[in-house]
């Protein structure tokens, strides 16, 4: 499994980022909203959960084959199924999210659906969104009968099934089902946000602040979950250990290293810095960015602002260990994502006291100042773009932006937010929230070997 798809997507496609210094402005691509079936992204996330689903599906063939022998191995044996249906679930629901054009409509066109191993000449069509949520509730459904519950955050989990519930449902609209589920989460895990405790003793803000805060040694909670010293407030991870040759998800980001002199391939956006760097006591200004970036307050005017203002992302900075610069454990559900779904969900409700609370319990941890103002909102669509600016803020660069902005851009009337300094000055700085873009192509390669699919409109 790998989340780093989600994470590339959204930070390319929406106003995650700039390019960086290290970066040619040559060769168009996803970042400069050129998005075709061609796109090596788009046919890698399609790829690697399809690929996926087909190891579930051959492990659920060849288990047919086993009749436990005594009642200890059944209950094994139902757990391991239940674990690898989860998986299945989880890809389905990736590619739906990502490949259907309409979460909250059950007849909008879905993924391909296969529960058995096909045969290499195989080509299926694609089929109703209602056929893909049928068998993500199938699975889900055994799970919660057969799961035998585990501690290790790295594992599919009961607290996996009920974030994954949480956002599963919201993201169809079904708010009191992920309400229910991110209420479960939040009351069962064991849990907490994690707060800006045992800070560097030098003054917040200044460079020695900032550069122990961001250390390897830090003894910040919040730096000590990004660098996989403590599990802080994640509910599940992909395991990326210091040995073997697993994924590097920062080099998403960055050529060597998370410092300035590690080639920066892409930079924050420059309104997301401006928003954080507005923030007062907003601890995620210092440990979202590298102390070494080149911070240009002319940005704006400076010619070569791509080399003059780099703002060098470093929320994947390596094991704590300091062995494996861009090497971090890919974060899939924290426990603020919950806190997030909740306060959407009172919007919903009509309850904006109860969703600023959200908002603000989350605010709260992050602010090195102390307890935050409460928002006051007057409308749904006041409440809808604050919760879209702190899914913005707090979830960055963790594979988001782009579905919520597809979810929530229009009720909360904002789109992509990008400055101009982010890309050449020939690229639009946004998208329509209703651009065909904000659904990914069909893999052209699927598209030539399976004459039966459709493609998602817009494309050719």
């Amino acid at each position: 499994m790998s989340n780093t798809g989600p994470v590339t997507v959204s930070a390319f496609l929406t106003d995650e980022t700039g390019l960086g210094s290290a970066n040619s402005t040559l060769t168009p691509g996803m970042h400069q909203f050129f998005l075709d079936p061609s796109d090596a992204t788009s046919s890698s996330l399609w790829l690697s959960n399809y690929a996926t689903i087909n190891r579930v599906n051959r492990l659920l063939a060849a288990a047919e084959l086993i009749t436990p022998a005594t009642s200890a191995e059944q209950i094994t044996y139902n757990s391991v199924i239940a674990q690898a249906r989860v998986i299945r679930a989880f890809a389905y629901f990736t590619l739906e999210t990502y490949f259907s054009t309409d979460l909250k409509n059950d007849d909008a066109l879905g993924v391909i659906l296969t529960t058995k191993v096909p045969v290499n000449d195989e080509k299926l069509p694609r089929v109703k969104n209602s056929e893909i949520f049928a068998l993500i509730d199938s699975d889900l459904s055994f799970a919660d009968t057969n799961l035998v519950d585990n501690t290790n955050y790295f594992y599919i989990s009961k607290n996996f099934i009920n974030a994954f519930k949480a956002r599963y449902y919201l993201y169809r609209g079904k708010h009191a089902l992920a309400k229910q589920f991110a209420t479960k989460v939040i009351n069962e895990s064991g849990l907490s946000l994690v707060g800006v405790n045992t800070l560097p003793t030098s003054t917040p803000g200044s460079s020695a602040w900032h550069a122990s805060l961001n250390s390897y040694a830090s003894t910040s909670a919040i730096a000590k979950m990004y660098n996989d010293k403590e599990r802080g407030e994640i509910i599940f991870a992909l395991s990326r250990p210091t040995s073997g040759s697993w994924t590097n998800i920062g080099t998403i980001f960055n050529t060597n290293n998370s410092t300035l002199g590690g080639s920066p391939l892409y930079d924050m956006g420059r309104n997301l810095f401006n928003i954080l760097d507005s923030t007062p006591g907003d601890i995620r200004r210092y440990i979202y960015v590298d102390p070494t970036s080149k911070i240009d307050a002319n940005y704006a005017t400076n010619p070569d602002y791509k080399n003059s203002d780099v703002l060098v992302i470093d929320k994947y900075p390596g094991k704590y260990q300091g062995t494996n610069p861009l090497r971090n454990d890919e974060k899939v559900f924290r426990l603020s994502e919950m806190y997030l779904i909740l306060a959407e969900c009172a919007v919903v409700e009509n309850d904006f006291v109860t969703a600023a609370g959200y908002i603000k319990q989350i605010r709260d941890k992050r602010n090195y100042l102390g307890p935050v103002t409460l928002p006051t909102y007057t409308s749904a669509a006041q409440a809808y773009s604050d919760i879209l600016l702190e899914r913005r803020v707090e979830l960055a660069f963790e594979g988001h932006r782009y579905i919520d902005l597809k979810r929530l851009g229009a009720l909360a009337n904002k789109s992509i937010d990008r400055h101009p300094t982010d890309d050449v000055s020939t690229v639009p700085t946004t998208l329509p929230v209703t651009d065909y873009r904000f659904t990914l192509p069909i893999p052209r390669n699927e598209v030539q070997g399976n004459p039966t699919i459709t493609q998602n409109p817009g494309y050719k």
